[in-house]
């Protein structure tokens, strides 16, 4: 029988991961540690499964530190795909769902994803899937959040009679 694995009790593998990759400087010495131990002859292959990463990755840490230095280890801005609203039209859309919907003649209280949608298509003519419009809506700085029903027709008096009785069983 072997011995027993120290456990940790009050941090799980994912929140010990998730405060090393909050923490740049934390990131780049991990890398700088991974080339260095490549610099002493290591092979990135057997280093692969230490930092959870691919050799491919620690080889490129490597190149890129001999190329740049520790500037090189740093994370590099990514491109990925234009928006297709632009800045401006991007500020006048969060000014605008700031605003009550009713005051663009639609017949709700609330912004929904489909009436952003409708609202980008009519004002800006641009298209949108629905799924993107929760990630729009979450880079301006909004959150989703579910409608409550309220009914009108609802009696608070018998309601509250009712929860009195309910209260008496």
């Amino acid at each position: 029988m072997g011995r027993k694995v120290k456990q940790l009790k009050h941090y799980t593998s994912a929140q010990i991961k998730a405060l090393l990759d909050e923490d740049n400087k934390h990131k780049i010495g991990i890398r700088l540690y991974a080339v260095y131990q490549v610099s002493k002859g290591k092979s990135s292959r057997s280093l692969e499964e230490l930092y959870n990463t691919s050799f491919k990755q620690i080889c490129n840490w490597a190149v890129r530190f001999d190329k740049e230095g520790i500037k090189g280890l740093r994370d590099k801005p990514r491109s990925g795909r234009p928006s297709r609203l632009s800045e401006e039209q991007r500020q006048d859309l969060q000014s605008v769902l700031l605003r009550c919907p009713e005051e663009f003649g639609y017949n709700t209280a609330n912004w929904s994803a489909p009436l952003v949608q409708a609202y980008i298509q009519r004002e800006y003519q641009v298209e949108y899937k629905q799924a993107n419009i929760y990630n729009l809506l979450r880079k301006l700085g909004f959150s989703y959040q579910r409608a409550k029903g309220v009914y009108p027709e609802r009696d608070e008096e018998q309601r509250f009679q009712v929860k009195s009785d309910i209260k008496k069983l």
